[in-house]
């Protein structure tokens, strides 16, 4: 539930082109950034069925207008969001098998022919594991041994641009100076609550800067508000109307958080002491604790284990250890 809350608040942040420009701008390359007009933005619908497989793919595309060597047409980004916690080695495979599909799409519904040609695609894998992602990025570097080079003309081509969060410094992410590289500095802040609350006050600092402001607010703040919806009740947000306007209102929520983990991780802390002391005394008088013992170990709190633990020092049997 979680993933997909996720998921869908990142298909929700790129049904806005400013997030689909910031995402080129700030993180593509500027060859490719300068070829495009921005305002010419419009979204595709990204659910199709592809033809090999029956498939049905749900990620983010556009159309925008790009200028080459004087001549202006449509090309295609293809935004796919990759939030799994492992790297897909299968990767350039799939992303052939979507471009193929969508290309297959675009002639079925009669915006280009075979005869025409296909319009080109830039495809984009925005990926936010905590692993390195370390997949190939052209379909062809997947062939092994490389082919001869008579052979290597009929091979398939393929690659997609990579954006990769984790590897962006903070310092990176500032440079950027955009709304999206804050929210991407808040995935990365994912391990504590004064690094979350760092990234929030870039994102709203950058946020109070925009001409349309409130709009921007408003897109940022949902993205927010599902972002923490992973951590369920231990952030309260749904009086969060505005980053900007209930900024105290998040930073309570983040210390409540930040308390709560803090008091969870002690009391798991003294739960492991308690347990490890009773075995430890266990082994000594009476060997290593059999099956039973160990369970009901397992599952005792903490009043339990400390009775028992006291119980060692006068009990004669095992099965006298863990009476009362």
């Amino acid at each position: 539930m979680a993933s997909h809350s996720h998921d869908i608040a990142y298909k929700e942040l790129f049904s806005h082109p400013e997030f689909v420009q910031q995402l080129i701008e700030g993180f593509a390359p500027d060859d490719v950034a300068a070829l495009m007009d921005f305002s010419s933005l419009q979204q595709l619908n990204g659910n199709y069925v592809t033809p090999l497989d029956k498939e049905k793919i749900e990620d983010v595309v556009w159309s925008v207008k790009a200028t080459w060597q004087g001549v202006t047409q449509w090309v295609y980004v293809y935004i796919l969001l990759e939030f799994q916690s492992r790297v897909d080695y299968t990767m350039p495979v799939r992303m052939m098998h979507y471009v193929a599909g969508f290309h297959d799409q675009l002639i079925k519904n009669g915006v280009t022919t075979p005869g025409k040609g296909l319009p080109p695609v830039f495809p984009i894998v925005l990926y936010n594991g905590a692993q390195p992602w370390a997949a190939k990025q052209d379909v062809f570097d997947m062939i092994t041994p490389r082919p001869p080079g008579i052979l290597q003309a009929y091979q398939p081509h393929l690659r997609y641009y990579l954006v990769d969060e984790g590897r962006y410094s903070d310092e990176d992410l500032a440079e950027r100076n955009s709304v999206l590289s804050g929210i991407f500095g808040i995935e990365k802040a994912r391990d504590g609550r004064e690094a979350l609350q760092k990234a929030v006050d870039r994102i709203v600092a950058i946020i109070q800067t925009d001409p349309d402001k409130e709009r921007i607010d408003r897109i940022a703040t949902r993205w927010i508000k599902r972002h923490f919806e992973r951590w369920g009740d231990e952030v309260d947000l749904k009086e969060l109307n505005s980053l900007v306007e209930d900024r105290n209102m998040l930073a309570d929520n983040l210390e409540n958080w930040a308390k709560r983990e803090r008091e969870e991780g002690e009391a798991k802390g003294r739960m492991t002491t308690l347990e490890s002391t009773l075995r430890k005394l266990i082994k000594l008088k009476f060997g290593e604790p059999p099956a039973w013992a160990d369970e009901k170990i397992k599952q005792a709190n903490a009043d339990q284990l400390d009775d028992w633990t006291g119980n060692t020092l006068t009990a004669e049997t095992l099965e006298a250890v863990f009476k009362g």
